[in-house]
Order: structure tokens, then C-alpha cells, then sequence
């Protein structure tokens, strides 16, 4: 493999890792330093510009192997249809056209997926950042109770539902002697 699709690489596997980080399930205590630490070096303008230059290059080298993949195939074809037309294609020849075709398509997958992948991450960071940003919110406008008010107003729940608990056993009592005296008739 050439140095940049070994650099192109290096970028796939950085982005597999930020995107594991940013999906794993994590406490929102811990996800919202670690969102911000991995945020920080991006807000750099050199650094937006480099990813941008990076994110170029890479794409033309996924147009170059698209190119690459088309003519090995058209080489492919043609070396199949003089085979049949009488002319003959040495095995070795097949070979190794059959190798370069496999390494423009593994080139290729791998330009493609390091650009999917890129707006893929760049997709969940943003998600990422509006569930905390909806998070704070929510935890800013729901009422808080100071620990005295819950004991008085879990105190006063207890009386009222000990208070329907005896109306409750009342009504069941009155119901079995009703019950009783509807059999002693009977």
C-alpha cells in the first residue's frame, strides 16, 4: 500500500475510534468533558482548513480508484473477447490484471468508507452536542424540590393514602356483613 492510502488509513481508523467514543452509552457527567475535549482542537481555523485540504485529497483519490476500477474492467472485457475471438490471453497476464483490479477496488473502499465515514462522525458529534444542549435545558426548567418539602410532601402522601386505606377496609367490612345477611335470607 502506498503512503497515502497508508495516511488514509491512519484517518479511517482515528474516525472509527471518535465515532466508538462518541456511540458508546456513557453517563452524561462524563460524555459532556469528553465531548468538549474531543470538540476543542476542531474549533481551530488551521486545523478546519487541513481537514478540509485532507477531506480533497481523499476524494480525489476515491474519483482516481472509481477510474482506476473502470478501466481495469474495460481491459478486463476486452482481453475476454479476443480470448474468444481466437486470440489468446497468457493466464500470468489475467493474473495480474485480476491484482490490480483487486487492489483499485480495495483503494476505493477504503476512500469510500473514510468519506462516509467522516460525515458520519461529523453527524453524531452534532447529535452528540444537542442531546446535552437539550439535557441542560430540561435539567434548568424542572422544578427542584429541597429535600424538606419532599419528606413533607411524602408525609403528607403517607396520611392520605393510610386515610384511603381505612375508608377502603370500612367499605369491605360493610360489604361482608351485607354479603352475610343477604345469605342468612336465602
Amino acid at each position: 500500500m502506498s503512503l497515502y492510502y497508508s495516511l488514509v488509513f491512519g484517518v479511517l481508523v482515528f474516525e472509527v475510534v471518535i465515532f466508538s467514543i462518541l456511540a458508546l452509552p456513557i453517563p452524561t457527567r462524563l460524555r459532556k468533558p469528553l465531548t468538549l475535549v474531543l470538540l476543542r482542537p476542531f474549533q481551530n481555523d488551521i486545523i478546519q482548513i487541513t481537514i478540509k485540504c485532507v477531506l480533497g485529497f481523499i476524494l480525489l483519490l476515491f474519483l482516481d480508484t472509481i477510474n482506476k476500477v473502470y478501466n481495469i474492467d474495460r481491459e478486463l472485457q476486452a482481453a475476454s473477447s479476443a480470448n474468444t475471438k481466437g486470440g489468446g490471453v497468457y493466464s500470468q497476464d489475467r493474473i495480474e490484471v485480476l491484482s490490480r483490479k483487486f487492489f483499485a477496488q480495495r483503494n476505493m473502499y477504503l476512500t469510500g468508507m473514510t468519506l462516509f465515514l467522516t460525515f458520519t462522525v461529523a453527524r453524531t458529534f452534532g447529535l452528540v452536542q444537542e442531546l446535552l444542549q437539550l439535557k441542560d435545558k430540561y435539567r434548568k426548567e424542572s422544578p427542584k424540590f429541597d429535600t424538606k418539602q419532599d419528606e413533607a410532601v411524602n408525609a403528607k402522601r403517607k396520611d392520605e393514602l393510610e386515610q384511603e386505606i381505612k375508608e377502603k377496609d370500612l367499605e369491605i367490612a360493610r360489604l361482608k356483613e351485607k354479603a352475610e345477611a343477604l345469605q342468612k335470607e336465602m
